[in-house]
């Protein structure tokens, strides 16, 4: 029975491609060898993920294995028993079906699939400014790295294989069934070369044959301004070996950015909140406000509410693709503790207050009352 990659991946059948590789980078960071050294079960958890995705990912492989259950487009021919009708026993249908899949009779062979090497995901954390301002980052992990000494091939000086005499080379088998009238025909990766269509007479002694080897690799990043968590860097071929002869998978790095104590952030805009005084509220003033570089000074106008926000064109982050603005977010404090005399003057000030100079109390009022019928102060 065919493998459920969609219950490998945990998505369902109607899965988008962006489900598909969110789910796929889910389960790596889970099941990663070197996450799990020595478990069995996790490296072929693992297996299945990477075989599950290749498969999902590619547009041609998901519609076979949706029709066919088979990503290599398995299909079933017929033809008349025992040479009844013109077709010969297969005729026409067995041309079509041999150039599909090489003929029935293995003349001919088909060509190897190489496959990439699968993809590493490393997760990078970035300060809220560095990710603003952008920076540049070393990073050091594990690869599987094609061998230098055989170059990729898993044998010794890289010459010491010969072709595989059970596939002639193709790296594929074809395994034909018949059920009545019906005849079906599937192709598999060969059971004595493991699918790299070669045997391997004399191993390499420094990969012993597997054609690459675990290396600790270092690669400097230039992380662009207006980096942000979930936005992520492909170094393509930085990836693990192919262990087929194909090319190396690649380097996903995704950014993780920390919150700020100071900002908050909306795309490339920036939101600041600054606490003023009674006095600054009531009277206006300059207040300093936090950049992303620098600080600058603001003009507050008299009468400033609290919660009033004010906007500065181009004043939030600077990046390639655009720069943000600013936010600014007053809110007014109000002391918790005063001395006799303040207290005094404060009543006063109550005292010989027009309500008409403070709107928002006077439309708070005129609501009530238009609640009640009445003024029920």
């Amino acid at each position: 029975m065919a493998k459920d990659y969609y219950k490998i991946l945990g998505v369902d059948k109607n899965a988008t491609p962006d489900d598909i590789k969110k789910a796929y980078r889910t389960l790596v960071k889970k099941y990663h060898p070197d996450l799990h050294p020595g478990d069995e079960a996790a490296a072929e958890k693992f297996k299945e993920i990477n075989e599950a995705h290749e498969v999902l990912s590619d547009d041609k492989k998901r519609k076979n294995y949706d029709t066919f259950g088979d990503p290599n487009g398995g299909m079933g021919g017929f033809g008349g028993a025992g040479g009844a009708s013109g077709f010969g026993g297969f005729g026409g249908f067995e041309d079509i079906f041999g150039d599909i899949f090489g003929g029935f009779g293995g003349g001919r062979s088909r060509a190897q699939t190489k496959t990439k090497g699968e993809d590493i995901i490393i997760e990078l954390s970035l300060s809220f400014l560095d990710a603003a301002k952008g920076c540049r980052r070393e990073i050091a992990y594990n690869r599987n790295e094609p061998c230098k000494t055989c170059s990729g091939t898993g044998a010794k000086g890289g010459t010491a294989y010969k072709t595989c005499d059970k596939c002639g080379g193709s790296g594929q088998i074809q395994y034909t069934t018949s059920n009545g009238f019906f005849r079906s025909v599937n192709v598999r990766p060969c059971d004595e070369c493991g699918g790299t269509g070669k045997k391997i007479i004399d191993q390499c002694p420094d990969c012993k044959g597997k054609g690459y080897t675990k290396t600790a690799t270092k690669l400097t990043l230039d992380i662009p301004a207006g980096a942000d968590t979930g936005s992520y860097i492909r170094k393509a071929g930085f990836g693990e070996a192919s262990k087929n002869g194909g090319k190396p998978g690649d380097l996903i790095v995704e950014m993780r950015v920390e919150p700020s104590k100071i900002f908050k952030r909306k795309n490339f805009d920036l939101y600041v909140e600054v606490p003023i005084s009674f006095k600054t509220a009531t009277l206006g003033g300059k207040v300093k406000v936090p950049l992303i570089d620098d600080v600058m000074d603001y003009n507050i106008p008299e009468g400033t509410q609290s919660g009033k926000v004010f906007f500065v064109r181009g004043k939030g982050i600077k990046s390639s693709r655009g720069t943000g603005d600013l936010y600014i977010v007053i809110t007014v404090e109000v002391p918790t503790k005063i001395t006799r005399e303040q207290r005094k003057i404060l009543e006063k000030f109550e005292a010989e207050s027009d309500i008409k100079q403070c709107p928002q109390m006077r439309q708070y009022k005129d609501n009530v009352e238009a609640m009640y019928g009445k003024n029920p102060y």
